[in-house]
């Protein structure tokens, strides 16, 4: 039988398929604990010991316990993640009628694997904005739930060297086919959308669409997966696990220490937005909790940071991708990220901080470095590091198949992970004594 956490994990992927999704779900579990929300419009009154929330663009999330000690004495300890996944998006006017068929055309949204994304039964889902009865302009999520469109292969039989040479026009091939359409009239996805509302949300009195956010998914559930039910096989592991399990590191640790987590939109597209790790969400909230300036330069000196993204484990059937001595293996523990071009944040500070905790957690750990005749990715670690000056690491459970429409971690990966987060907000001193470090020592 899997652990406890593990089910509710899947339920949370299965009921995410969009960061909107993600963090409306993530404040369900908030307010479900205790948490008050708090809107960055209005004014807000603080106390000591009290836990809050704050939403931005809908897609991205900052929860933090104030605890009843001091923040500037105890520094604090931050969890980020990021929501969004790569994946494809209708366009504004994605409406094609060819040979018969209506398809949807998309932009790919950030490094997707395309190639998994044909021949899969694909869904929508996302936010949707319109005017009610009233003429007011109102927001809501959607979800179709059921299969309404594919992208099929093209049969061999016309491609005869497909499976030697195949690329793939992004422009041409990836329109999915959602209807069949012999009619004069061109079909809308605004009308659909309505049609939508109309019927699932009757209370919304939606009378028409105005535009969309919109992604496409594959409704295939999340599933435990192996001979002894040891994988995780399902869409967004990357990094809705990271997600999910920092909430989970927050919500039980009883926040006796100030802590905080941060879960971005748009770490895939670079993070350069308001709700992105580049953008002023972050420093905002700690300056309306902390301070500014010097108090916030105090806090920031005794902070840390882990970045939690999920990492490359090592693929059985490409094995000379990984450096021969940093290939992380599925269930052997988190992986420490480490880049000496500061792709990740990682220092021998702080992987030797969060390695003695996590040997006194009793969590394996792994450690991860790209080949040096290979490009390395990235995280919002250096991003929130540059941005705050606060001390990083990046750390993230080991997976296979990233950016794919369906990919694979490890079931007791995420359980170590978890206990080292919640061991990590629980902690109570995140200070290195200096030895012989001292000027003209």
């Amino acid at each position: 039988m899997p652990p406890p956490l593990i089910p509710s994990l899947l339920e949370f992927l299965q009921q995410s398929p969009t960061p909107f999704h993600a963090v409306r779900n993530m404040q369900r579990e908030l307010r479900a604990a205790g948490f008050i929300h708090l809107r960055e419009g209005d004014r807000w009154a603080l106390a000591a010991g009290d836990r809050y929330y704050v939403v931005r663009n809908g897609s991205s999330v900052i929860a933090f316990a104030t605890s009843g000690g001091s923040a500037p004495d105890a520094g604090l300890r931050l969890i980020g993640a990021h929501t969004d996944s790569p994946c494809l998006k209708p366009k504004p006017q994605p409406e094609m009628v060819r040979n018969g068929y209506l398809q949807l055309g998309v932009e790919v949204y950030g490094g997707a694997l395309l190639n998994p994304w044909f021949d899969r039964d694909l869904s929508l889902a996302g936010r949707v904005t319109f005017v009610n009865r009233n003429g007011d302009i109102v927001q809501a999520l959607v979800d179709f739930r059921r299969p309404i469109g594919m992208i099929p292969s093209l049969a061999i039989h016309l491609d005869r060297d497909v499976n030697n040479n195949r690329s793939i026009d992004a422009q041409k091939h990836l329109p999915a086919i959602v209807m069949l359409h012999t009619g004069d009239d061109k079909p809308d996805l605004r009308s659909q959308l309505l049609r939508h509302l109309q019927h699932e949300q009757p209370e919304a009195d939606a009378e028409r669409v105005l535009d969309y956010d919109l992604s496409f998914y594959d409704v295939a559930p999340p599933q435990l997966l192996g001979m002894d039910r040891e994988f995780i096989a399902g869409a967004r592991l990357d990094n809705l696990v990271s997600c999910y399990l920092g909430l989970r590191a927050l919500i039980d640790s009883g926040a006796e220490q100030p802590s905080v987590l941060v879960c971005n939109d748009h770490e895939e597209v670079g993070s350069m937005s308001a709700a992105g790790a580049r953008g002023p969400f972050l420093r905002s909230v700690l300056e309306r909790w902390l301070g500014a300036g010097e108090k916030l330069a105090r806090v920031i000196d005794r902070s840390l940071l882990l970045s939690v993204d999920n990492a490359h484990g090592v693929h059985p059937n490409y094995s000379d991708r990984h450096d021969e001595n940093h290939g992380p293996v599925l269930n052997r523990g988190p992986v420490i990220k480490v880049n000496a071009n500061q792709s990740y944040a990682t220092s021998g500070e702080t992987a030797a901080i969060f390695r003695h905790l996590c040997s006194r957690a009793e969590v394996p750990l792994q450690s991860f470095v790209v080949r040096t005749d290979m490009a390395c990715g990235s995280t919002i670690g250096p991003l929130t590091a540059g941005e705050l000056g606060v001390r990083t690491l990046d750390v993230g459970i080991p997976q296979l198949a990233m950016h794919s429409v369906r990919e694979l971690c490890g079931v007791s990966d995420a359980e170590h992970l978890h206990r080292a987060l919640l061991a990590f907000v629980r902690q109570t001193g995140l200070s290195v004594n200096e030895v012989g470090m001292e000027e003209g020592a």
